[in-house]
C-alpha cells in the first residue's frame, strides 16, 4: 500500500510539474512573441517620424514641415544650421547617428560627407529627370536646386546696355569705385565667385598667378567690402556704388519683394553654378521615413513652391510653369573640378585676404 501510494504520488507529481513546464514554456513563448510585437512596434513608432538637418531656415523648413506631416502623417523634427555645421554634427554623430536626411547645402560639402563615408546611396524615383551634373554619380547625394551666380547693378544709375556683360568687363577703369563687395571670406557666394576667378587659367596652367592678378584689378574698382549683405544691398540700392557680384535668386527676390532697383546679368563667357542638395545620412534612424522626405521635397509639386515662393531654381527638367525670372534665363555653366575647387579655395583665399586686398588703398595711405 505504501508502495502503490509512494507510485502515485510520483505520478500525480510528475503529471503537475508536466502542467507546469508546459505552462512556463507557453508563458515564455507568449513573452517572446510580446517581444516581437514590441519590437513591431517600436519599428513602426521609430518610422512615424524623420529627423531632418537643414540650413534652410525655419520659413522653408516650417512650411515642409505642415506639407509632409500632412501627407505622410510622419512627424517631422527639424534642426536649423548651417552648412559646415551640419557637416560637423554628421561627423560628430558617425557612431551614434541622430540624423536621418540632410536637406540643403552646396555639393563641395556633400563630396566630403560622402568621401568620410557619412552618407547612404539612395537613387531617387526621379533620377531621370535631373542632369548628371546636378547629382553624384554614386546618388550619395542629388540636387534639389541651383544657384548660378551673377553681376548685379543698380537699374536706375546703370541701363541694361550699359551694364558689365562678362566678369572680365568688371575691371573696366571707367567702374572705379563702382563695385561694393560682400567681404569674401565670410560668404560661400563670395569665395566661389572669387575662387573660380582663380580656377578659369588654373585649370589649364596649374598656377593662380593671373587670377590674382585679375583680382588686383577688381580690387582697384571696389569701393568697399561689406560685412555683411545687407549692408551690400542697402549701399549698391542708395547708389554709394552701383555694381556688385552675388547670386540671381537673392537679387530677383530683393528686387521683387522688397523693391531694391536690382537688376542682374549672367556673364557670358560662364558662371559657378552651385547645387543645394540633399542626402540620407549613413545608419539614418528611420531609414524608410527618411526616403519618403527625400522623394516629397523634389516632387514637382514642392520644386514649384520653392521657385514661386522662396527663389529657387529647381533641378528637375520636367517641372512646368515656373515663374518667368527661371524661363526666360539662359545659364551657361562654369565646366568647374569642385574636388579641385575644394582642395585649392581656402589658399587662394588666404592669399587674396592677405596680399590684395584693399591693395589701392593701401598705396594711396
Amino acid at each position: 500500500m505504501k508502495k502503490i501510494r509512494k507510485s502515485g504520488l510520483v505520478l500525480i507529481m510528475g503529471i503537475i510539474f508536466s502542467f507546469v513546464l508546459a505552462g512556463c514554456m507557453a508563458g515564455g513563448d507568449d513573452k517572446k512573441d510580446d517581444g516581437k510585437d514590441a519590437a513591431k512596434d517600436g519599428d513602426k513608432e521609430l518610422e512615424e517620424k524623420v529627423v531632418v538637418y537643414s540650413p534652410h531656415g525655419k520659413d522653408i523648413l516650417s512650411d515642409f514641415e505642415k506639407q509632409f506631416e500632412e501627407k505622410y502623417g510622419i512627424e517631422m523634427e527639424f534642426l536649423d544650421m548651417g552648412s559646415q555645421e551640419i557637416l560637423d554634427r554628421v561627423r560628430s554623430e558617425k557612431n551614434n547617428t541622430q540624423a536621418d536626411v540632410w536637406w540643403g547645402a552646396p555639393q563641395v560639402n556633400f563630396d566630403q560627407a560622402k568621401d568620410e563615408g557619412l552618407l547612404a546611396e539612395y537613387k531617387p524615383s526621379y533620377a531621370d529627370s535631373i542632369d548628371e551634373m546636378y547629382h553624384d554619380a554614386d546618388w550619395m547625394w542629388s540636387g534639389t536646386s541651383i544657384t548660378p551666380e551673377v553681376i548685379l547693378y543698380n537699374s536706375k544709375e546703370i541701363s541694361a546696355d550699359e551694364a558689365p556683360k562678362d566678369w572680365d568687363d568688371l575691371l573696366d577703369p571707367k567702374w572705379e569705385d563702382e563695385l561694393i563687395i560682400r567681404y569674401p571670406l565670410a560668404s560661400g557666394t563670395m569665395r566661389t565667385i572669387y575662387s573660380s576667378m582663380i580656377y578659369r587659367t588654373y585649370k589649364d596652367t596649374e598656377d593662380p598667378s593671373e587670377g590674382y592678378e585679375w583680382l588686383k584689378k577688381l580690387d582697384a574698382n571696389t569701393k568697399e567690402y561689406s560685412a555683411n549683405p545687407e549692408i551690400m544691398y542697402n549701399q549698391v540700392a542708395k547708389g554709394v556704388g552701383t555694381l556688385s557680384v552675388w547670386n540671381m535668386p537673392d537679387t530677383v527676390m530683393l528686387a521683387e519683394e522688397k523693391g531694391y532697383p536690382f537688376d542682374y546679368v549672367i556673364p557670358e563667357s560662364g558662371t559657378p553654378v552651385l547645387t543645394e542638395g540633399i542626402a540620407i545620412v549613413k545608419d539614418a534612424p528611420h531609414p524608410k521615413a527618411a526616403e519618403a522626405f527625400y522623394e516629397f521635397v523634389n516632387t514637382p509639386e514642392a520644386a514649384k513652391l520653392l521657385a514661386e515662393k522662396y527663389y529657387r531654381i529647381p533641378t528637375r527638367e520636367d517641372v512646368t510653369d515656373l515663374p518667368e525670372w527661371i524661363t526666360k534665363t539662359e545659364i551657361n555653366p562654369m565646366d568647374i573640378d569642385w574636388k579641385l575647387f575644394q582642395e585649392k579655395s581656402d589658399e587662394w583665399m588666404e592669399h587674396w585676404d592677405n596680399n590684395i586686398k584693399n591693395a589701392k588703398k593701401d598705396k594711396s595711405e
